[in-house]
């Protein structure tokens, strides 16, 4: 039945949890910079409390808190993902067309759970810019 429906599942199989290391090293710090989150010259998140998720070698993921988003402009979707580090993420969707840009995790592990209530943006659909 796919992803989607993993979460819906009345009897789901038991999901690995890892927990980072000097091999899959996880960091979560707060951003000094302002971030300015846009779709074209519509600002859909501005803030000064980002959190930068670095994770093992892949670019860092600036995570927004929902205070600091225009949640107007979101529309939750019924797409989920796992990610045996964060936990369940749940997807939302930029009105009017840009599906699935947007991901949180409602429950995050707690090697990250500063992140839990903040929201992170695909960088191939939407522009971030970092503002020192």
């Amino acid at each position: 039945m796919g992803r989607a429906c993993a979460g819906l599942s009345a009897v789901m199989a038991e999901k690995t949890v890892k927990i980072p290391g000097p091999d899959h090293p996880i960091t979560v710090e707060k951003n000094p910079d302002r971030v300015v989150v846009k779709v074209g010259d519509q600002v859909i998140a501005d803030t000064r409390d980002a959190l930068s998720l670095q994770e093992a070698s892949y670019p860092a993921v600036q995570y927004i808190p929902r205070g600091d988003v225009d949640l107007t402009l979101l529309e939750r979707t019924e797409h989920q993902t796992y990610c045996p580090y964060k936990g369940d993420a749940s997807y939302y969707s930029i009105l009017p067309d840009l599906e699935n840009a947007v991901w949180t995790y409602e429950q995050p592990y707690d090697a990250v759970a500063d992140i839990r209530n903040h929201l992170a943006f695909y960088p191939d659909k939407v522009s971030i810019e970092i503002i020192p």
